[in-house]
């Protein structure tokens, strides 16, 4: 399901590949799932993307479980995570989602994305946060990716 003969590359900086991309948010329990998620879907096969939080829940939410079950992607077998130094090392790019004065220090380029948290939202409005996320993870693959021939 990965985009084949792209690499993502890390525009800015050298080009150098983009082999970790890394999701975060406070929770862990919807958006940077829902973007590790649709990453995973649509990035080139030698790409891959984690996803964390500052201060994960106890699972994922229900309601972005549902949505996402709704597009064919199973987030049941996940749970939220805490972002870990070595993840942070890891990581050639960063998106951080929300997570405002409580996003980390990552040594690689960081993107902001101004995405509101799903928890607590009609099931409505998380479908449009999962939409809006799918949006902005193909632009970012497609922003960050050249043909590698």
């Amino acid at each position: 399901m990965g985009g084949g003969d792209r690499q993502l590359t890390n525009q800015g900086h050298g080009d150098a590949p983009v082999r970790c991309v890394l999701f975060v948010c406070n929770h862990n329990a919807g958006r940077s799932q829902i973007a590790q998620a649709f990453f995973e879907r649509h990035a080139p096969d030698c790409a891959r993307a984690e996803s964390a939080g500052t201060e994960p829940a106890a699972e994922i939410w229900p309601v972005v479980v549902e949505v996402m079950r709704e597009v064919g992607v199973d987030l049941t077998g996940r749970t939220p995570k805490k972002l870990t130094q070595d993840m942070q090392r890891r990581a050639d790019l960063a998106v951080t989602m929300g997570c405002g004065d409580a996003c980390p220090y990552v040594a690689a380029p960081v993107l902001a994305w101004d995405i509101p948290d799903p928890a607590g939202r009609p099931i409505a409005e998380v479908r449009r946060i999962r939409d809006d996320l799918e949006a902005d993870v193909r632009a970012l693959i497609s922003q960050r990716a050249m043909l590698t021939r």
